[in-house]
């Protein structure tokens, strides 16, 4: 792939899809930072190679139109000496750099307008490059706030599951069979020394009265 196609997907590149898709964002980001980075040095590069070919072709291009130039006062100059066959030679060499000198504006026409596609491409990476730049940390906080919410939407839906519902409804149950069996084991072991004491408050008093019937009996005796 040539350098502007390289450039031209950089430029096209949706930074946003490739965060969407991408399983390790940030890795992803500064990938893509560093291949804008290179591609804009190597483009720098070859704008300041084709300026200076363009400066090249513009220069052979005079030459030729200067030797061109030449000849033909050359050409002139034998005509008025009457010398035909030096004329005819002066004007053949006069074509030539004429053909040569618009052979290389031609060349120079192109070479001028690769220069400004390359300019064009370098001026939209710099701006890429600088949009991704002021974009990497909102577009990396937006993909961990994304991460966040759908590991909270799993997490919404594994409370919600019905199986794993079931079975907290049953654990609840259990409990509260649990502590209302504790709760009546309570009361009855309560209930039961409750018996046990008025049982023996009960004997007391029997006793007392049976003392006093025995007083009462004695004294009568």
């Amino acid at each position: 792939m040539g350098l502007l196609d390289r450039v031209s997907t950089l430029i096209r590149a949706n930074l946003n899809d490739l965060i969407d898709r991408a399983e390790n964002p940030e890795k992803l980001i500064k990938q893509v930072l560093l291949d804008m980075e290179n591609q804009l040095l190597q483009l720098k590069t070859q704008v300041a190679v084709s300026i200076a070919d363009h400066h090249m072709l513009e220069k052979k291009q005079k030459e030729n139109e200067e030797v061109a130039a030449d000849w033909l006062r050359k050409a002139e100059r034998a005509v008025d000496k009457k010398q035909d066959d030096l004329a005819r030679a002066a004007l053949e060499r006069h074509h030539g750099a004429q053909l040569l000198a618009q052979g290389y504006q031609e060349q120079v026409g192109d070479q001028m307008a690769q220069v400004e596609a390359l300019k064009t491409s370098l001026r939209k990476l710099e701006q890429k490059l600088g949009e991704a730049k002021s974009k990497k940390d909102m577009l990396l906080a937006r993909h961990r706030r994304s991460l966040v919410a759908n590991r909270a939407n799993r997490a919404h839906q594994n409370i919600g599951d019905r199986s794993k519902a079931a079975t907290f409804d049953r654990l609840k149950e259990r409990v509260m069979v649990s502590e209302a069996a504790s709760q009546a084991e309570t009361e009855l072991l309560s209930d039961d020394l409750g018996d046990q004491l008025a049982r023996l408050d009960r004997e007391d008093v029997i006793e007392k009265m049976l003392a006093a019937l025995k007083s009462r009996r004695g004294a009568a005796n």
